[in-house]
């Protein structure tokens, strides 16, 4: 019998991608979306079902982390056999501005959805998406034992959701895993993150739609990997038999002002020509380095990267160019079902 999964934060980056991944193993893909007045389901129109469609695999339903009736609901009608956690407020910077809602969405998101699942008596597996930002002030490189040491509102909440993800583990027995991901970025990441707002600056200096591209420190390291690769990991961790967490990278580190010369210069460009330092686009408390040890999810889940910081800026420098060249051409325009 198939097997049956909830993703919340189906519309991002990770989402989109689980839930393709999850739809070629024959899963029934439930998606968590929240009401909007415009459209927000650009990254997953591709696969969407319409209800009128009979036996549908890809199923949206309008519901929010910040609602636990509605998510003890949800849960009961569906039934699913693994739910993946993966809605939040994402954005590092911006949770200074928003921490509240940070808190709320990211944080108290998760123990919503914890206790949902306790209260409606279902039997899943549960992902919860952790991060490395979480490691924050911790020197490299960062594994399962390293400290955390949160260095903003968004790795704060995250570090809630994680104890919180592994305090219902141990109080209730259930199946809840942490993925402590590290960066992992694609042509689908949203474009206001700086890999994603490098590629795109890139497709747009080289069009000749800009000039300048403006960014903050560009001496913070990070440990880059592909998006579709990292949610293999996430479904590898609800497949084992014991729960456990789990660092994802890929070990390298490399500076923002690497990965600029990368982009640009795949493009044939000179990124020195047109970036510009912009203080508005720092952080009041700066993480310096974060650099993963995934030795445990390679010897436990057979988890291995392949596509590292160089491939990664090529890949997204050339789908935001060709992106941009369909939109001036009239090719991307969206039709609606």
């Amino acid at each position: 019998m198939a097997k049956t999964a909830l993703i919340t934060g189906v519309t991002g980056q990770d989402g989109s991608y689980l839930a393709e991944l999850l739809l070629d193993k024959g899963y029934t893909v439930h998606g968590l979306i929240r009401r909007s007045s415009s459209f927000n389901t650009e990254r997953i129109d591709h696969i969407y079902q319409g209800p009128e469609e009979p036996e549908r695999s890809f199923v949206l339903h309008h519901a929010d982390l910040t609602d636990g009736v509605a998510l003890v609901n949800l849960l009961r009608d569906i039934q699913p056999d693994e739910v993946y956690n993966l809605g939040a407020q994402s954005h590092v910077r911006v949770s200074f501005d928003a921490p509240l809602y940070t808190g709320d969405v990211t944080g108290l998101g998760t123990i919503r959805l914890l206790e949902a699942v306790r209260a409606s008596g279902i039997q899943t597996r549960i992902y919860q998406a952790s991060s490395s930002e979480m490691f924050g002030a911790s020197p490299p490189p960062q594994n399962e034992k390293t400290p955390f040491h949160p260095r903003s509102p968004y790795s704060v909440a995250k570090v809630y959701a994680y104890w919180a993800t592994v305090n219902y583990r141990e109080a209730y027995d259930m199946f809840a895993v942490n993925g402590i991901l590290f960066n992992h970025e694609s042509p689908r990441r949203g474009e206001t993150f700086v890999t994603r707002k490098i590629t795109r600056g890139v497709a747009r200096i080289k069009a000749g739609l800009q000039d300048r591209l403006h960014l903050g420190n560009l001496d913070a390291i990070r440990d880059w990997g592909y998006a579709p690769e990292y949610v293999d990991a996430m479904w590898r961790m609800l497949q084992c038999d014991t729960p456990d967490d789990y660092v994802v990278a890929t070990g390298e580190g490399v500076s923002v002002r690497q990965f600029l010369e990368f982009a640009f210069e795949h493009a044939g460009l000179d990124w020195a020509e047109h970036v510009r330092y912009d203080p508005k686009y720092e952080r009041p408390s700066e993480v310096d380095a974060l650099i993963g040890d995934a030795s445990k999810a390679e010897e436990l889940l057979g988890w291995k990267p392949e596509v590292k910081s160089r491939e990664l800026a090529r890949i997204m420098v050339d789908a935001d160019i060709r992106l941009l060249s369909d939109q001036l051409t009239g090719a991307a325009v969206r039709v609606d079902r």
